[in-house]
């Protein structure tokens, strides 16, 4: 009997159906090829069932979503709301209660992809960043006094904790490990500055090193990161750091991997409910043109059959998706690809069933 795996959709908003609509066609594709099934559950949260109803998540959405394998997430963000009320009552709020401390993103550079650095090609830009994704300065503490007067005072804090660290750390290692691929891992900081959180991220780091011997460690502060990733890529294989600055590194990662239009991510708890999404935007501009590049959603989808175990398949979907940029894609961004958003969704299907 094939394994059968339990997906939660979310769709989302803006063209976040249309991409979610190709990445479900070539899982489809792939799990017929693998020999297992994939039993897909929609659910409408975003933008459209807010203003009609005033919720952003339900009574209950959240636990419902613990029963699932993995979620598939399309993207979150409508222009008729404003900003900070669907991504903290929709993405922060399940990576906090389904507690996905680890925010997954590779950086990788696939062949025929225009890459904006002088001189680099894909064998200079593999890497991954490992980014703690549920503490730091996303946690929402602090506060506003006195908020609309001259004395007004806005305070941010950023909470680290020795169990969040560690566990982020602990997981980077780990992944270091089962990548073997340069066996190096570098912690990004600013230990000269954040001389509290990062002297916690630092200390933690070398220490749960000592396990690993067969890994090699290297720190950077994350200004010098952001100058290193342009202009030497490949001297890192995976990186590790806090919720903030991750969330910047791994946008300036995405665009030298050609763009958010191939840009993936997962939202990983090890021992839970993972979620896999485009990092790109929902894009409500190019809504309903069938324009819009479907392969950061579709590489997501492999990611979360790696997930899931089925490791094959999801390397198949990668290399289905490698064949599609190097041989068939004018480029990456909406409109300029030479196909359709469906079109393109057919192919890597068609590849994927093949290899």
């Amino acid at each position: 009997m094939s394994k059968i795996y339990n997906i939660a959709v979310i769709p989302g908003d803006g063209t976040g159906p249309e991409v979610i609509t190709e990445g479900v066609k070539v899982l489809n594709a792939t799990s017929s090829k693998f020999g297992f099934r994939l039993n897909l559950d929609f659910f409408d949260f975003g933008g459209e069932r807010y203003l009609k109803t005033g919720e952003v998540l339900p009574d209950g959405a959240v636990d419902e979503l613990r029963r699932y394998d993995a979620i598939y997430l399309g993207a979150i963000g409508h222009p008729d709301v404003k900003p900070g009320i669907l991504e903290r009552g929709i993405l922060l709020r399940l990576r906090f209660e389904l507690d996905q401390y680890i925010n997954l993103r590779p950086v990788k550079l696939y062949p025929g992809v225009d890459c904006p650095l002088k001189d680099k090609r894909p064998e200079h830009i593999d890497f991954v960043v490992i980014r703690e994704n549920t503490e730091g300065l996303y946690a929402g503490a602090g506060g506003v006094l006195r908020k609309g007067t001259p004395d007004e005072v806005a305070i941010q804090e950023s909470i680290n904790t020795r169990k969040g660290v560690e566990r982020c750390i602990r997981y980077a290692f780990e992944y270091c490990k089962k990548r073997n691929k340069m066996n190096r891992l570098t912690l990004c900081g600013k230990t000269n500055v954040l001389t509290f959180a990062f002297d916690l991220w630092e200390r933690t780091f070398y220490e749960v090193a000592k396990e690993y011997p067969e890994i090699k460690t290297d720190y950077a502060h994350v200004d010098a990161i952001t100058m290193w990733f342009i202009k030497n890529p490949e001297w890192f294989d995976v990186i590790v750091t806090d919720n903030m600055f991750g969330d910047i590194i791994t946008d300036l990662g995405a665009m030298i991997q050609g763009g958010m239009g191939i840009a993936a991510g997962g939202n990983i708890n090890p021992e839970g409910v993972s979620m896999f999404e485009p990092i790109g935007g929902s894009a409500p501009k190019y809504k309903g043109q069938n324009v819009i590049n479907p392969l950061a959603a579709i590489c997501a989808g492999g990611m979360m059959l790696e997930h899931l175990g089925e490791e094959k398949a999801g390397k198949a979907l990668e290399q289905a998706v490698m064949e599609v940029t190097g041989k068939h894609l004018k480029g990456l961004a909406a409109g300029q690809m030479g196909m359709s958003t469906t079109e393109v969704g057919d192919l890597v299907a068609d590849l994927a069933a093949k290899l």
